[in-house]
């Protein structure tokens, strides 16, 4: 097997080198950006971006992002790690996480035969937009494969039937590895519980939302003869729920009955790549915390 390319955008490694991210959610009350802010500046980490959000300040939950710079992050970090857990974030009861803004996510993307999706992220990965390593390519058919080939990225043709499901995902964990984050670009089977389990909230699915919506085969058709005037895209966490999980991101966009089926599915593509894209790249650089079934994101 060939191995995973690499992003072509060395130089954002290299820049962000001391840079790390630390996520937050605990219950809200005084105190807790002061705590943190003299954390980070008892370690000589200086902050470079901070967002903030609180459910209820009479006893909701507060969250923050915040990007600092810390010289010699490397060999510091383990040991920042330590102390926070020990003192601040026991003292608020915090869920919390630290991640380094140089360390690239590792996606695996699985594809059935629409291509929009997969373009799109391969296009932005090349271009160094999407900040992420694409180790591998899954998919039910064999349509994509000189594509995705020609990007040098692994693809993995693993045929999916009713009675071959749970072999064909034994293949499929195998052939993904140890990656960070699995992307559904137009994935057209459900993932099993099982599958789930192995990747929470790090599993992201895309699926077009229409206002109504309408559901079963041939959804286009239905919102044609209809006469809908808004079709959109949802970006979502992959939950056992069927498209039930935490929403990322949504777009829509003004149809009118001078739009056919076909222009409606070419409408529709653009939206869901577009969409698809954006909580991907929010994904990658910890701008998203879920609470229940709703997220916060940082964008």
């Amino acid at each position: 097997m060939k191995p995973a390319a690499h992003s072509p955008n060395p130089q954002r490694s290299d820049r962000h080198r001391d840079r790390a991210r630390m996520l937050i959610s605990c219950p809200d009350r005084p105190g807790i950006v002061a705590a943190v802010s003299h954390f980070l500046a008892r370690h000589g980490a200086n902050i470079v971006q901070s967002d903030q959000y609180t459910m209820d300040p009479e006893g909701g939950l507060f969250f923050i992002r915040i990007e600092f710079d810390l010289p010699d992050l490397e060999a510091k970090l383990d040991g920042l790690k330590r102390d926070f857990a020990d003192t601040t974030a026991r003292e608020f009861a915090m869920d919390w996480r630290v991640t380094q803004a140089a360390r690239k996510q590792r996606l695996a993307i699985f594809v059935s035969k629409e291509d929009h999706c997969l373009l799109e992220l391969l296009w932005q990965w090349k271009a160094g937009d999407l900040y992420a390593d694409i180790a591998v390519v899954v998919s039910n058919h064999p349509d994509m494969r000189d594509t995705v080939e020609s990007f040098g990225i692994p693809y993995h043709h693993i045929p999916v039937t009713p009675e071959t499901k749970m072999e064909a995902e034994e293949k499929q964990l195998e052939a993904i590895g140890d990656v960070d984050t699995v992307v559904l670009a137009r994935y057209m089977q459900i993932i099993s519980p099982r599958f789930i389990a192995r990747f929470p909230n790090r599993i992201i699915n895309i699926h077009h939302s229409f206002l109504p919506a309408f559901v079963g085969g041939k959804p286009y058709a239905q919102a044609y003869a209809r006469g809908v005037k808004i079709i959109g895209a949802t970006a979502h966490y992959v939950t056992e729920e069927l498209d039930g999980g935490p929403i990322i991101e949504q777009d829509v966009q003004r149809v009118s009955h001078r739009d056919n089926v076909e222009a409606l599915k070419r409408i529709g593509r653009h939206i869901e790549r577009i969409v698809l894209a954006r909580a991907v790249s929010w994904h990658v650089e910890d701008r998203i915390l879920t609470h229940h079934n709703k997220t916060v994101v940082f964008n």
